[in-house]
């Protein structure tokens, strides 16, 4: 199941919190900064990396004080890349697959992609419903899937993405 919500996604009650990152971890927008204060040190100390990462990947790590257990950080773009619709496929379905892995049942994710510079709220809710429905339907896990919007505005976008799916 596939739901929407108006939330602040830090306190959202999940088994994991998809948070769009750069290569080095770091937030891709600034909305996403809430995450690492409500985490803690906990969450902070996750956050080193010896190498960057591959666009297009995910990983995941322990959410500190977060309300969900863990954090399945989905790598959209680099600092010499900027986000495209491709890369938020792939990031998304390379998280997706991380959460079908760990068996993490309920997922939270903010909009991904979507920030100054970067992805419309319309383009990034048709590419995030695409890639969810396709996850969901080949796995068993995730089974819901919370997108966790900041206002009834990007919730009614995601709404008439999600109306559009085959019953």
């Amino acid at each position: 199941m596939i739901r929407v919500v108006v939330d602040d996604i830090a306190f959202v009650s999940a088994d994991a919190v998809i948070r769009p990152t750069t290569t080095t971890l770091e937030p891709t927008s600034a909305s996403l900064r809430r995450l690492e204060q409500v985490g803690g040190p906990a969450f902070w100390e996750q956050l080193s990396l010896q190498s960057e990462l591959a666009v297009g990947s995910a990983v995941v790590t322990a959410a500190g004080d977060l309300s969900a257990d863990f954090v399945v950080h989905a790598v959209i773009s680099s600092a010499d890349l900027p986000v495209t619709v491709q890369q938020v496929k792939q990031a998304l379905t390379s998280a997706l697959q991380r959460a079908g892995d760990w068996q993490l049942t309920r997922v939270a994710i903010p909009p991904v992609g979507t920030g100054a510079g970067n992805l419309q709220m319309e383009d990034a809710a048709q590419v995030m419903v695409e890639v969810i429905s396709t996850a969901m339907t080949a796995a068993t896990c995730p089974r819901e899937v919370l997108i966790v919007v900041d206002s009834e505005e990007d919730r009614a976008v995601f709404d008439l993405y999600l109306k559009r799916l085959p019953q």
